[in-house]
């Protein structure tokens, strides 16, 4: 028990470092871009869903560890399967959330990968705002 309360203490403290490191630059293109300009913007998104991605895995990894304490505390054992399920369908969502909008600007590569980029981010903010809410 002291273990994984140190576990999900060192957990939230990476949660509040992950959250203090995260890229503040906000990624802009001009109407008429170059390609250089188009592919430093696509970089800086890359960047922006790296970070992104990164804190959403620690939140699940804080989740994970909160539910597993949770399933030794009282012997639940529906939690912990039900988020794993919900984990896998969040990201077939923003996978096919985020496709159909990419195929729309096919055969613009460019236009199309920034779309999806836009998309993934937007996704992950909310998906990030919603694991933030208490258990």
């Amino acid at each position: 028990m002291i273990k994984n309360n140190q576990l999900s203490i060192s957990c939230t403290l990476l949660l509040l470092f992950s959250v203090a490191t995260q890229a503040t630059e906000q990624c802009s293109l001009v109407e008429q871009a170059t390609p250089d300009e188009a592919k430093n913007y696509i970089q800086c998104l890359d960047k922006k869903i790296e970070t992104l991605t990164r804190i959403q895995q620690t939140w699940v990894n804080k989740i994970t560890l909160d539910l597993n304490n949770i399933e030794e505390e009282t012997g639940n054992t529906q939690l912990l399967p039900i988020f794993k399920r919900s984990m896998a369908s969040q990201t077939k969502y923003l996978e096919d959330s985020c496709k159909w909008r990419y195929l729309q600007k096919v055969p613009n590569g460019t236009q199309a990968a920034i779309v999806y980029k836009r998309c993934e981010i937007r996704i992950l903010e909310q998906h990030i705002t919603v694991l933030k809410q208490p258990i």
